[in-house]
């Protein structure tokens, strides 16, 4: 098997390559990205602070004055009014940020008073002033009343939800969760043998027993598809023979590689014995926002979906989302699992990061994956066109309900490479850097 998988969403480019400038002629795709040369300043309204000129730095960690007011006459003590035009976190984190306040809390940074100079010169201050703890004004992660509160009501509305909950433990946490929430000890857990990591440290830690499903393997590709209704319904009859139930069903939709399984027919299986379906849907946060891309697991009945935000959209690595719909699972019993699983010191950046992306897409979603849609079918063709290049494509597996269509995956076995020595090639001469390799 020899592979190599990229993730397209947005359009991206370089005027130059990176790697050997003298090479950009010969890559098919041209990119173009902008640093901004603006040396670093705001005024804290603790103190003024003029950021230090970097010298080499200045085209990393660099920060925009525009969203701090150096006017003293435009602070406010009241860090709960809202900003105009911004999400309800971001609003409140940058309320509280620019509060005229001496601060006796932590963390020990002091607002960036104190920043490592290391990690000034690669990300600036800018990030410290925003890296507050749980302030009254703030709301607490655990018992939301405040900003999170209305900004999980948001996400719940955009993405179609029953509850929403903001993960900064990544979807590893919203999955253990949903998993202890719903299988007791000796309870069994359907799942697929490629799961990720993340189900099986939670059926250690909930008890529960696992009742494999092999998905469908394609040999050439080295890659595993996705879970046929049939085979759950297999499952689901070789327990009741034994006298036994399932507590849960786990489906990986979409995999690595975006291949979807046929979620509409599973849940209403699943659903038929009042079992919840719990959907690992970590690279599949965009789905069901265009008419090109598959629908969402929530659209095909899933009780329970994990999504990692930051992988596809544009919150920052670490948070994810955790969604219900129905009423097949306690919330409740959600709520205490993720008391478990997560810090009590959440990173509000994370938290205001999802805030943000959900705001995002919620604007113009058309726009966004037309452009994203167009590139990589582009990609897709102009790939095809070479001897012994292959794309993977729904009629590489029998049994695929769909593909993401922003998943490109390319196997170079007919060239005598290896998925390892393309990527080298790729990186070497047109610094083009892939997100999953295969022999």
């Amino acid at each position: 098997m020899v592979y190599i998988s990229f993730s397209l969403l947005l359009p991206l480019s370089f005027p130059l390559n990176p790697k050997n400038p003298k090479r950009f002629s010969e890559c098919p795709y041209k990119f173009n990205f902008r640093i901004s040369l603006t040396i670093p300043s705001y005024s804290s309204q603790e103190r003024s602070i003029a950021l230090p000129e970097y010298g080499k730095y200045e085209s990393v960690g660099t920060v925009s004055t525009e969203s701090i007011t150096n006017n003293p006459n435009e602070c406010s003590n009241s860090p709960e009014i809202r900003q105009s035009g911004l999400p309800p976190l971001v609003s409140a984190l940058k309320a509280s940020a620019e509060e005229n306040a001496a601060t006796f809390h932590f963390p020990g940074h002091n607002r960036g008073h104190a920043a490592p100079a290391s990690m000034t010169r690669l990300i600036g201050r800018r990030p410290y002033v925003h890296d507050l703890p749980e302030l009254p004004e703030l709301d607490n992660l655990f018992c939301p009343q405040g900003p999170i509160l209305e900004a999980q009501t948001e996400a719940s509305k955009l993405f179609g939800s029953s509850e929403t909950w903001f993960l900064v433990g990544g979807t590893t946490c919203g999955i253990q969760a949903a998993i202890m929430a719903t299988c007791s000890p000796g309870e069994f857990l359907i799942l697929p043998r490629n799961c990720h990591l993340s189900a099986i440290s939670a059926m250690v830690l909930s008890g529960a027993v696992p009742k494999y499903i092999v998905p469908d393997y394609k040999n050439d590709w080295d890659i595993a598809g996705g879970v046929t209704p049939l085979q759950v319904l297999s499952a689901i009859q070789e327990l009741e023979l034994e006298g036994k139930k399932a507590a849960a069903v786990f489906i990986t939709s979409p995999t690595y590689h975006g291949i979807c399984s046929n979620l509409s027919d599973i849940s209403e299986l699943c659903h038929s014995r009042k079992i919840p379906l719990i959907v690992d849907e970590a690279h599949g946060a965009h789905l069901g926002f265009h008419s090109e891309l598959p629908s969402s697991a929530l659209q095909q009945g899933a009780d329970l979906t994990v999504q990692s935000t930051h992988k596809v959209l544009c919150s920052l690595t670490q948070s994810s989302m955790l969604h219900m719909s129905g009423d097949i699972v306690d919330k409740e019993k959600i709520s205490r699992c993720l008391q478990t699983l997560q810090s009590t010191s959440p990173s509000y950046l994370l938290l205001a990061s999802l805030d943000a992306a959900r705001a995002q897409l919620s604007e113009s979603p058309d726009t966004v994956f037309n452009q994203a849609i167009e590139l990589a079918n582009e990609a897709k063709s102009s790939l095809k066109r070479f001897p012994g290049i292959l794309v993977l494509e729904n009629s590489s597996f029998l049994t695929i309900r769909a593909i993401d269509p922003l998943r490109l995956t390319v196997g170079f076995w007919e060239l005598g490479l290896s998925g390892y020595e393309a990527d080298e090639i790729l990186y070497r001469d047109f610094g083009i850097v892939c997100e999953l390799v295969g022999e």
